[in-house]
C-alpha cells in the first residue's frame, strides 16, 4: 500500500491518492460532527482512488458520517460539472441538497479540494440554512488564479486553447457562463474589469459591493483553515491558497492577505475573524494536493472532531 497522498491531476486521469479500501460497513458516531467534501477540477465525488477513498478513510479513522458532494446524476455529469456548470448554480444545488440531509441537521465540518475550496466558502456565505462548524480548504483559489501552468486533466492542445480564451476573453458573458475557471480568473492587470465582470469570485469576495449576509455567515465558522502547498505548480499564484495575491497592476509582486484591501477594509470580516483567532494558516511541502496520510492526521484531524 502506498503511504502517499497525491491529488495532482494529469491529463484525462485523476491521480489523487490511495487509501486502504474498506469493505465492511462503518458504524458512525452520533457524538461527532459529520464531514462534507467537495472535489476539485478533473475529479468526482466518488472515484475509489480519490474522494471515494478519502470518504472511507475518514469514516474509518474518525468514525463519522461523510458526504462527498456529487453534482448531477452520474459520475460523468459530476466530472463535467468541474468545467461546465457555473459555480453559482452548483452552490444553489448543493445548498438545497445538504439542507435536506437529515444527518447534517446538527451541523458539520467541511473540506474543499482545490476549486472545491472556494465553492464551499461560497456555500458557507450564501446558504444560511446550513450549520458549518469548521471549513478546511486544501489548495483553494480564494483570490482566483492568473495562469494555467500545468493545465491538468486535459490535452495540451485544449490546454493552450483554454489559456488563450481566458487571457483574452475571460470576462465576456460567453466565457463567464460557459467555463467554470473563467468565473475565478483574476487578472491583476485589469482589476476594474475583473471586479465588474466576474460572475462568481468578485461577488463572494465582496469586491462588487458588501453583502452583509456573506460577512455574517462566514463569521459563524469556528475555524477557517487554509492549507497552502509550497511547491504548487498548478495554482498561480500559490499564495491565493492563503488569500494572498498579486499587487494590483502587475503580475510579479505578491501581497499577503493582511496587505489586501479585502482584509484592510474588512470587506468579508476576515480581519475580525483573524483577531478572534478563527483563521488558521497551514502549509505543506508538496505539489498541488500532495500530502501524506500522516500529515493529514497530524494537521487536520483536530479540526474534524
Amino acid at each position: 500500500m502506498c503511504n502517499c497522498i497525491n491529488m495532482q491531476h494529469t491529463r484525462f486521469e485523476v491521480v489523487i491518492f490511495y487509501f486502504i479500501a474498506l469493505t465492511t460497513k462503518v458504524q458512525v458516531s452520533s457524538e461527532k460532527l459529520p464531514i462534507v467534501l467537495w472535489h476539485g477540477m478533473g475529479d468526482t465525488c466518488c472515484f475509489p482512488f480519490s474522494l471515494g477513498g478519502v470518504t472511507k478513510f475518514l469514516e474509518s479513522e474518525i468514525n463519522v458520517y461523510v458526504k462527498s458532494i456529487e453534482i448531477g446524476n452520474s459520475i460523468t455529469e459530476d466530472f463535467k460539472s468541474g468545467y461546465l456548470i457555473h459555480p453559482n448554480q452548483q452552490v444553489n444545488m448543493v445548498c438545497e441538497d445538504l439542507s435536506t440531509d437529515a444527518q447534517l441537521k446538527g451541523g458539520f465540518n467541511a473540506i474543499g479540494f482545490s476549486q472545491g475550496s472556494q465553492f464551499l466558502r461560497a456555500l458557507v456565505q450564501r446558504c444560511s440554512t446550513l450549520r458549518i462548524h469548521n471549513l478546511i480548504t486544501l489548495g483553494g483559489q480564494h483570490q482566483g488564479v492568473f495562469g494555467l501552468p500545468n493545465c491538468p486533466s486535459i490535452s495540451s492542445r485544449t490546454c493552450e486553447r483554454f489559456r488563450l480564451l481566458l487571457n483574452y476573453a475571460a470576462y465576456t458573458d460567453l466565457m463567464q457562463n460557459f467555463l467554470v475557471q473563467a468565473t475565478y480568473w483574476h487578472d491583476p492587470l485589469n482589476e476594474s474589469k475583473y471586479r465588474t465582470s466576474s460572475t462568481f469570485l468578485a461577488d463572494i469576495n465582496n469586491e462588487q459591493f458588501i453583502n452583509k449576509t456573506y460577512v455574517k455567515n462566514l463569521q459563524k465558522l469556528n475555524k477557517f483553515v487554509m492549507v497552502q502547498f509550497n511547491n504548487d505548480s498548478i495554482v498561480q499564484p500559490l499564495q491565493t491558497q492563503w488569500f494572498g495575491y498579486y499587487k494590483p497592476g502587475q503580475d510579479k509582486e505578491i501581497q499577503g492577505l493582511k496587505e489586501t484591501n479585502i482584509y484592510i477594509e474588512d470587506r468579508l470580516g476576515l480581519k475580525k475573524m483573524d483577531d478572534q483567532n478563527k483563521i488558521v494558516f497551514l502549509e505543506c511541502e508538496g505539489n498541488h494536493l500532495q500530502f501524506t496520510k500522516e500529515w493529514f492526521r497530524e494537521n487536520l484531524f483536530s479540526y474534524l472532531k
